[in-house]
C-alpha cells in the first residue's frame, strides 16, 4: 500500500527511538483539500492510540497506520525524508492523482481535448493540464509539472489552452486558472534574475 524510503525508515526509527513514550509507529493521515490536492500529516501512534478500522503496514522495527478515510490517498504512495535548502522533512510522493468526476457533454468535450491534443503538448516541456470543473461556460483548470511556476504560464494558458478550448468547444467563453503557481518546485522556463 505505502512504500517508505531507506533514509525515511533510518529517520522514523531515529525519531522513535529518541521519543520518550513507547511509540507504535506513524499514522499517515490524507486530507483531500481541492479536487486536485491531497495534503498528508505524519503523527506518532503511541501504545492505545491505534483504531480498530486502521490498515496497518508492518516494516521492521514500526508499523504505519492508516485510517480507512486516508487509504484512497495513500494507495501506491512513497513515503521519503528530503533535505533542501530551506530545511528537512518527510513528504509523500507518488500518491495517486485525484480525477476529478465530471459529466455531461462539455466536460466530456473539454476533458477528451485535454487528453489528446493539449496535454501530449504540455508534456513536451513536463507539464500537464487537469480539467477541475465546468460551470456556467467556464473551465476550471489546474495547471502541474513544469507549467507550475513558470514565467511562461501566461503565454501558455493565454495563446494555447484558452484558444484550442474555446475554438474546440465553443460553449466555453471563459478559462479559469486555478494554479497556486507559488508552489511550482521545478518550472521549465525561469527568468533571468
Amino acid at each position: 500500500m505505502v512504500k517508505v524510503t531507506d533514509i525515511a525508515k533510518e529517520k522514523l526509527i531515529e525519531l522513535i527511538q529518541n521519543n520518550e513514550e513507547k511509540v507504535q509507529g506513524v499514522r499517515i493521515i490524507a486530507e483531500a483539500v481541492s479536487p486536485l490536492k491531497v495534503e498528508y500529516n505524519l503523527a506518532f501512534v503511541h501504545e492505545g492510540e491505534e483504531k480498530l478500522d486502521d490498515q496497518i503496514v508492518n516494516f521492521d522495527t514500526f508499523d504505519i497506520f492508516i485510517d480507512p478515510e486516508s487509504v484512497p490517498y495513500i494507495e501506491g504512495a512513497t513515503l521519503d525524508f528530503v533535505q533542501t535548502q530551506m530545511g528537512a522533512g518527510f513528504r509523500v510522493d507518488n500518491a495517486p492523482k485525484l480525477t476529478p468526476k465530471l459529466e455531461g457533454p462539455v466536460a466530456e468535450k473539454v476533458q477528451k481535448l485535454i487528453e489528446e491534443q493539449i496535454n501530449p503538448a504540455l508534456a513536451m516541456h513536463g507539464g500537464f493540464v487537469s480539467l477541475i470543473d465546468v460551470k456556467d461556460n467556464i473551465a476550471f483548470i489546474e495547471l502541474g509539472g513544469g507549467c507550475r511556476g513558470c514565467g511562461m504560464v501566461d503565454v501558455t494558458l493565454k495563446q494555447g489552452i484558452e484558444v484550442l478550448i474555446k475554438q474546440n468547444v465553443p460553449e466555453i467563453t471563459e478559462i479559469y486558472d486555478s494554479t497556486d503557481h507559488a508552489s511550482g518546485k521545478n518550472p521549465y522556463y525561469q527568468p533571468a534574475k
